[in-house]
């Protein structure tokens, strides 16, 4: 069963799309501009973690196989169009995306290969696109005023949230402070860049939360 999205991801997703991210090629005589399938799915994994998230490919046909010239040299070669549906579930929501895919090869096996791998990578970014700006959906903008050369995030804000929750669940006052004193959420609070004034807020949640299980083994 997924979990639903922690703050720090809602953060993650709304945040602005770095340039650097950016790619651009020429598609009808204009530039486009697009991120690539294997950022997508790395992104995908940081925000949702490498379990959180699912790819199924729901449906893909073949809408053309034809002759054709291939280059300059005008060599005999074939084209490939497919169409794609993939599925995409992160935290419990599930999106659909279509998209198509085209390959032109002297060889009619490497052609249907090249069409079918970039039919299911593009339907697989336009049901990613719709998480939010990381995938893709800042693009879509013609001014992409969620686009930024360098996308600055202050993480404390739903750190400290998510930190809280955790907390919060903690029924036994030993793992509690285990899991406060590791080594792993040492270096999350420094990545997080906490102030002093959110550290103490995050020690006096703990403090409470380890009052609560006292009082519950007492009262049991």
């Amino acid at each position: 069963m997924m979990m639903p999205l922690s703050e720090t991801q809602k953060t993650a997703l709304d945040a602005p799309l770095a340039r650097g991210n950016v790619k651009s090629r020429k598609q009808g005589g204009r530039p486009v501009s697009y991120i690539e399938g294997w950022h997508a799915i790395a992104e995908a994994n940081r925000i949702f973690g490498f379990d959180g998230w699912s790819r199924e490919t729901v449906e893909i046909k073949c809408v053309s196989e034809k002759d054709r010239t291939i280059g300059d040299s005008k060599a005999p070669g074939f084209g490939v169009t497919y169409i794609c549906r993939v599925r995409i579930e992160a935290a419990g929501i599930i999106r659909d995306g279509c998209g198509s895919g085209h390959g032109i090869d002297k060889d009619l096996g490497q052609a249907h290969e090249s069409a079918i791998k970039e039919a299911e990578t593009d339907a697989m970014k336009r049901a990613m696109m719709t998480f939010g700006n990381q995938f893709g959906l800042a693009l879509y903008d013609k001014e992409q005023n969620n686009v930024e050369d360098e996308a600055k995030v202050d993480w404390s804000i739903p750190f400290v949230a998510d930190a809280k929750n955790t907390i919060k669940a903690f029924t036994d006052e030993h793992l509690l402070r285990v899991w406060w004193a590791s080594e792993g959420q040492k270096n999350a609070r420094r990545e997080a860049e906490l102030s002093k004034a959110q550290v103490d807020e995050l020690i006096a949640a703990a403090g409470d939360q380890i009052k609560t299980i006292q009082a519950t083994g007492k009262a049991a």
